[in-house]
């Protein structure tokens, strides 16, 4: 298999791939990690981040927020890349093992599905304000949050290219 090739199978495009690699991971006994977000343009505080959330588990699955789920959230003029860009640029980090699009506003439904061992996301929420909490606690898994490293964020970095 070719490296692209490579870096392309880890997107996930259809429920029955997702559940065929959930059961090979659960029947491997690996402990699955799962943290979502838009990650439009990638910078050192999402390596930062994500490398952070992988070291909790055996295997890093990221959900996505689509094209139209951005544009809900954040509003006009985003994403600045289409969901096509942002899912292989994940997918070429050696440490995420799958990236998983979804088209609502949050993961819920796509954390029923993976029920992780941990769900990840930044310390600026409340563990128990997460998205997704009490699916991982009733499983008897973890909600973790990572400190963000100080000044990085993509709107951060959208404004510094919009004064120049």
């Amino acid at each position: 298999m070719d490296k692209l090739k490579a870096v392309q199978s880890k997107i996930i495009g259809s429920s029955a791939e997702l559940n065929r690699r959930l059961s090979y991971w659960n029947f491997k006994s690996k402990k699955v990690v799962f943290s979502n977000g838009c990650f439009d343009i990638l910078h050192k505080g999402h390596i930062d981040y994500l490398a952070k959330a992988a070291g909790l588990g055996d295997i890093l699955i990221i959900g996505l927020n689509s094209d139209n789920s951005v544009r809900r959230i954040k509003g006009g003029g985003r994403p600045v890349q289409d969901e096509d860009s942002r899912a292989l640029i994940l997918a070429g980090l050696q440490f995420v093992s799958a990236i998983v699009m979804f088209d609502e506003d949050t993961p819920y439904e796509l954390i029923k599905t993976v029920q992780p061992h941990f769900l990840v996301k930044g310390s600026d929420y409340k563990t128990e304000d997460i998205v997704g909490f009490d699916v991982v606690k009733a499983k008897g898994g973890e909600v973790v949050t990572i400190d963000f490293l100080d000044g990085y964020s993509t709107t951060g970095v959208i404004n510094r290219i919009k004064n120049i």
